[in-house]
């Protein structure tokens, strides 16, 4: 995903997050050619410091199947509140994940709206697995 976002748009600048040394030595192999535009944060979203160590504030984040592996309702709901500190005013979340193994849809929605999220929009859903858009508020 991170490939074709930068090709999509060559001037971004992308931090890549997770909790796996060699996950994170994978990408950087595989992201060589785009070096100068990716950073990297090794941390685990249960550690409520992964905002500090991931940066912000964003204009985008991007999560593809990973929240739902924290495994436990309240982990995930902290790790929203986390994503919706580290956006712009403005900003955009998509999580596409496995929503139906952890409560569905509709909960994980009303978590991002607690999260406090201004909008959440389910944009594309072929079950198992989703695509919610979670928008931060406008500035004032």
């Amino acid at each position: 995903m991170t490939e074709e976002v930068l090709r999509a748009f060559p001037q971004a600048r992308v931090t890549l997050q997770d909790y796996s040394q060699p996950m994170l030595d994978e990408a950087r192999r595989r992201l060589a050619p785009f070096a100068a535009q990716v950073g990297y944060a090794q941390c685990d979203l249960r550690d409520i410091a992964w905002t500090d160590r991931v940066g912000g504030p964003f204009d985008l984040a991007v999560s593809a199947i990973a929240i739902h592996n924290l495994g436990e309702l309240a982990a995930m709901a902290d790790c929203y509140r986390g994503i919706a500190r580290g956006l712009k005013p403005g900003a955009l979340f998509l999580d596409y994940d496995l929503f139906e193994r952890f409560g569905g849809i509709a909960l994980h929605t009303r978590m991002l709206w607690e999260a406090g999220f201004a909008r959440v929009d389910l944009i594309w859903h072929q079950s198992p697995v989703a695509i919610l858009a979670a928008h931060s508020a406008p500035a004032s």
